[in-house]
């Protein structure tokens, strides 16, 4: 390792390795990547097989941004042969009259100005509901809205081809390697090791996710980020057939609690949790242990609606989101520290991975993107006011 790089990202998983591709193959190859564990581990949120991708979104916040991260996983597929996105089609359910059904209202809202690129969706009844996919147990009260193009991203395999592209193009990783500090200055930002020694960077992309609060302690910031300790749980169905990736959609229950899963992928199993299980926790005391009342929840919510997914627990695992008080992305320059730049994303930014890292190699580069990002602003009120009441869930408006 030498002491002095153009460019340092802090964090390999998804965000960190997708910008470190992103910055070699715009020409800036003098790129040192930093992981305090080993690449690919599994105490961060960038592992196991499968995240949701989709163009149906809360706000056209984020539907402005999924043609071109579509786009942006098409050309990581062209470049390695690898595929990682995986085309199932993604199913969103309320029952029609609640809260659940005004957010799929928003979903459908948000995808009206992708028609003219050819997006397609389409509302269901309960009835169709049922005909199509009749492994759902929901009654003529339920409402749908089905979006082709959602699916799975193989997010462990994705940040896998990020690293090697970027490797391929002389991208330096030094993984077991942790960041205690950060300071900056006009001329650039200095990055302290666990070891006590220093290194130099002309900028910095902070990917670190539920570690970024502490080292934007380090440089007097706090951008109200509340940490909550989730997981998922995959269930060996004897009815794998019934629930293959050609026969059954990722899916969304939007209701008083908000459920969502899988089709069978990476493990001979069902994958599916609960969103925001309001276990608020520090780094210092977060745990890898799964919670079985967690699990049992998302077993009693199988049994009613989808009993054929039943099985076994073949496995639960554990994660950490890092939420803004709005649980919108912040992807813009540290307030106070234009040589850093960052990128939290709030429990929901894998499927945006490769093309975040895009917009984070513009702004450590040039200071700007072509993409719209003024959303995701670390100035706004929701990161300033505080005053401002957290809404972790992502409901999204109509009007």
């Amino acid at each position: 390792m030498k002491r002095t790089y153009e460019h340092v990202v802090i964090g390999a998983g998804a965000l960190g390795a997708a910008a470190a591709y992103r910055l070699a193959a715009a020409g800036h190859r003098d790129v040192l990547v930093l992981e305090q564990y080993e690449l690919g581990h599994g105490r961060g949120a960038s592992e196991d097989h499968s995240r949701i991708i989709r163009h149906a979104y809360h706000s056209p916040a984020y539907t402005a941004l999924t043609p071109s991260a579509y786009e942006c996983w098409t050309e990581i597929e062209s470049l390695t042969g690898l595929q990682v996105v995986f085309r199932t089609g993604g199913l969103d359910l309320a029952v029609a009259g609640t809260p659940g059904a005004v957010e799929l209202d928003a979903y459908e809202a948000s995808l009206a100005p992708l028609a003219a690129s050819g997006v397609t969706w389409s509302r269901l009844s309960g009835a169709e509901v049922r005909a199509r996919w009749p492994q759902w147990r929901v009654g003529d009260d339920v409402v749908g809205l089905y979006q082709p193009d959602g699916g799975i991203l193989d997010i462990r395999r994705a940040t896998a081809a990020h690293i090697a592209l970027a490797r391929g193009l002389g991208v330096e990783f030094a993984p077991s390697t942790p960041v205690t500090a950060l300071s900056s200055s006009a001329d650039g930002v200095t990055v302290t090791l666990g070891s006590g020694s220093v290194v130099s960077a002309g900028s910095v992309v902070l990917c670190a996710a539920s570690w970024t609060p502490s080292l934007l302690a380090s440089l007097g910031v706090d951008l109200r980020i509340r940490l909550s300790q989730e997981q998922v749980s995959y269930f060996a169905t004897p009815h794998l057939r019934a629930f293959a990736p050609d026969r059954f959609p990722m899916w969304i229950w939007h209701g008083e609690e908000f459920f969502y899963g899988f089709p069978v992928y990476g493990e001979v199993a069902v994958k599916a949790a609960r969103d925001l299980t309001g276990r608020y926790v520090t780094q210092a005391t977060r745990s890898t242990a799964p919670d079985p009342a967690e699990t049992s929840l998302v077993l009693d919510f199988l049994r009613e609606r989808l009993p054929d997914a039943v099985g076994p627990e073949l496995l639960t695992k554990t994660c950490v989101y890092d939420l803004p008080p709005d649980r919108e992305f912040i992807i813009d320059h540290v307030p106070g520290h234009p040589r850093i730049v960052t990128a939290v994303g709030g429990g929901h930014a894998g499927k945006f991975a490769s093309l975040i890292g895009r917009i984070l190699a513009d702004l450590a580069t040039s200071g700007s993107t072509p993409y719209p990002i003024d959303a995701f602003r670390a100035d706004r009120p929701a990161i300033t006011d505080p005053s401002f009441v957290a809404t972790h869930r992502l409901r999204g408006v109509t009007s």
